[in-house]
């Protein structure tokens, strides 16, 4: 028990280490990117890390509250608006899999299993875990999915800022002293009620669409009146970078050469695709072209969450299409596994 908190202690030192060295350099998003780095760098030098999963699911919860609390009646009488960019989704992700899928299968002669799972743009956790469950290779998937979500999470601040001209300064929350103890107290409690209730429902992406979930009606209502603080949002950021980089502990050569290059062809595969729809959506879509581009960037949902907060953009019409893209994935994935595997 000591030493597994020792070594939990040395990796939050490390991705402590990074993200302070890179708010030095006000660099965006230090906190987020500097876990996911460190815990990167750290591994290919052969350090031993260890990760914090029940931590990282708690700071996740944050996020969902932290969405579902914008989800006002203003937004929800807005969504009709949107129901072109919407109708792409469905579009948008079929194309990623289908060229995505011989990739892996063809030309990289992965199995059928891990080919398809590693095809599918669906959240990191989530891919992995139905890949396993499915007989997929979870080292291969891990690596896939996390050089997916590090790199393209990677890219898009730089997109943000220097081809939208955003600085990805806003304030992520009030600070905590400015919220009233009842509105903290509510929050993190409809967050982590939010999680069980998804969990032993066994609903997907309970971590996240839980509280999300169950903080949107409290939002409406009026009895959160809200968001988390920023020290909630900015310690979110940071253990949920660490959760995603955590991914690359054990990292061999081999793998290196493999797995890793073989996640950036699917990152040049994916982000084509991806602004091909932001481009065709911009010929009809009224939606900032910022918040559009968000919208189909196929990263992970926490973290393209965490830059819209931070770019100010409309979080809740942001999230809506990743929600899309995610429910159709995790609820579509084990009826095309079958289909996969009668070919």
């Amino acid at each position: 028990m000591v030493s597994t908190q020792i070594l939990q202690l040395k990796t939050i030192l490390i991705c402590l280490a990074f993200s302070l060295l890179l708010d030095l350099f006000d660099t965006p998003l230090p906190f987020l990117f500097g876990s996911l780095f460190g815990c990167l760098i750290a591994s290919l030098a052969g350090v031993k890390l260890l990760g914090m999963p029940k931590v990282s699911s708690v700071s996740r919860t944050v996020l969902g509250v932290a969405i579902g609390t914008t989800l006002t009646m203003d937004v929800i009488t807005t969504i009709p608006q949107y129901a072109l960019t919407l109708a792409m989704v469905p579009l948008y992700v079929v194309a990623i899999a289908s060229i995505g899928y011989p990739y892996f299968r063809k030309i990289l002669e992965y199995d059928r299993v891990t080919a398809y799972y590693a095809s599918m743009p669906g959240g990191l956790q989530d891919m992995i875990v139905f890949g396993i469950e499915a007989g997929g290779d979870p080292r291969t998937l891990s690596l896939i999915h996390a050089t997916r979500t590090l790199v393209l999470v990677t890219l898009a601040p730089i997109v943000l800022t220097q081809f939208f001209g955003l600085r990805l300064d806003n304030p992520l929350g009030s600070p905590i002293t400015d919220l009233p103890m009842f509105q903290n107290v509510s929050l993190f409690l409809t967050g982590i009620a939010g999680m069980i209730l998804f969990r032993r429902m066994k609903l997907f992406g309970a971590d996240i669409l839980g509280p999300l979930v169950l903080a949107a009606p409290l939002a409406m209502s009026g009895f959160l009146t809200h968001r988390p603080s920023e020290e909630m949002i900015v310690l979110s950021q940071f253990f949920i970078g660490l959760g995603v980089g955590i991914h690359y502990q054990g990292i061999t050569a081999r793998e290196l050469g493999r797995d890793i290059i073989a996640g950036l062809g699917f990152i040049g595969i994916i982000v084509p695709v991806a602004i091909m729809a932001f481009m065709v959506a911009a010929q009809f879509s009224d939606i900032p072209p910022f918040e559009l581009f968000l919208c189909f960037w196929p990263g992970g949902q926490a973290e393209i969450a965490v830059m819209t907060l931070a770019a100010g953009g409309a979080v809740s019409i942001i999230v809506l299409h990743h929600i899309i893209r995610i429910f159709l994935i995790i609820t579509g994935a084990p009826v095309m596994h079958h289909l996969v595997k009668k070919k």
